[in-house]
């Protein structure tokens, strides 16, 4: 079987000025992930107490 190589496929490089733009992103998108997990969490445990208040109120 041909190495990636022999197809023509090349190794690229990226430039320093994208690569430092790259690593702005990459942090602003961790902050992000932490966000949004914390708020899908957040959400869940407010509907479970939901739930749990209205089934031992409703009886």
């Amino acid at each position: 079987m041909p190495s990636s190589h022999a197809r023509g496929a090349t190794r690229r490089v990226p430039n320093r000025r994208k690569r430092r733009f790259s690593v702005k992103w990459t942090t602003f998108d961790r902050w992000l992930d932490r966000l949004v997990t914390i708020a899908v969490v957040t959400a869940i445990l407010v509907g479970v107490v939901a739930l749990t208040l209205s089934w031992f109120l409703e009886g």
